[in-house]
């Protein structure tokens, strides 16, 4: 195995461009673990670790502009106000070890339908900046999975950041999984509402081939919430976690079956609903995020 660590993000592009089969890494949190059980035969690697632009963050007209390096440690602890659905799925990450240095570059990379970043990405509208020697891309996350652990990425691509508007409105995520934490998710959901604009964004994790957003029913709770109150008729709750529910398509596997996924997302998304509702309209909109 021939092994690459570039010292600048040119040269990061000029070693992928060459090796286009180079496989990235940074954290290792999964590549790596996929090495030591034989599971995957790279024949090249490129560590990203002396690149420090990719862990760095910015805001640039009320967006995010997350490095692919960023470890989940520092979402946490400096952009919960800014982007709380990321921050909560980012506790649900490994254990403390894990999150100092799994990063949600490496989190799309991987392309993993259970990727606890996914769902809060696609709530929000998030957009990969991927680049190579051929120019700069910014993808739409809703655009970036194509299937199980794979993406639109090019060979010779790297992600460079991730742009992500900051919140505008009250945001959850939550998980269901054998434990809270340092476990595959059965099933996850993250939900953002933006007050301005009146729209809903959903994000369905560990429940298809790829994350999926539930768009039917961002269009429903749209029309049934009370924007004033944030408040929406319990017959309206349910059925918008029943809409959540029917965008999903999971399968039965190992860690549960298809039925109890669907169950479980449509609690998820009730339960996402209530707890905005318990923040009121004035703590939303200071974006506080409420511990899941």
């Amino acid at each position: 195995m021939d092994f690459f660590a570039p010292a600048s993000w040119a040269e990061a592009l000029e070693t992928k461009a060459a090796r286009p089969d180079a496989v990235p890494i940074s954290g290792g949190t999964d590549v790596m673990v996929e090495l030591n059980f034989d599971l995957r035969h790279p024949s090249a690697l490129m560590d990203l670790g002396r690149i420090s632009e990719l862990r760095e963050w910015d805001v640039v007209g009320g967006t995010v502009h997350l490095g692919a390096a960023v470890p989940y440690a520092r979402i946490i602890s400096d952009l919960a106000d800014r982007l709380p659905a990321l921050a909560m799925a980012a506790r649900t990450v490994g254990s403390p070890q894990i999150r100092n240095r799994a990063t949600v570059g490496g989190n799309l990379g991987t392309a993993s339908p259970a990727g606890d970043a996914h769902p809060a990405l696609l709530a929000t509208g998030a957009v990969v900046e991927a680049e190579s020697f051929r120019g700069v891309r910014h993808i739409p996350i809703g655009g970036f999975f194509t299937g199980p652990k794979r993406s639109v990425l090019a060979p010779d691509e790297l992600i460079r950041a991730v742009l992500i508007p900051t919140a505008a409105g009250p945001q959850q995520f939550s998980k269901v999984g054998s434990r809270g934490a340092m476990v595959i998710a059965v099933c996850s959901f993250a939900l953002a509402l933006d007050l301005d604009r009146h729209t809903v964004g959903t994000g369905i994790g560990s429940a298809g081939p790829t994350p999926l957003a539930a768009r039917a029913a961002e269009r429903f709770l749209a029309g049934a919430l009370d924007w004033t109150n944030l408040t929406v008729p319990v017959p309206a709750a349910r059925r918008f976690g029943e809409l959540v529910a029917d965008a999903a398509s999971p399968i039965d596997d190992v860690r549960g079956t298809a039925e109890y996924r669907r169950h479980a997302l449509a609690v998820l998304a009730t339960r996402a609903l209530r707890w905005i509702s318990s923040t009121g309209p004035a703590a939303s909109r200071n974006r506080k995020p409420v511990p899941v």
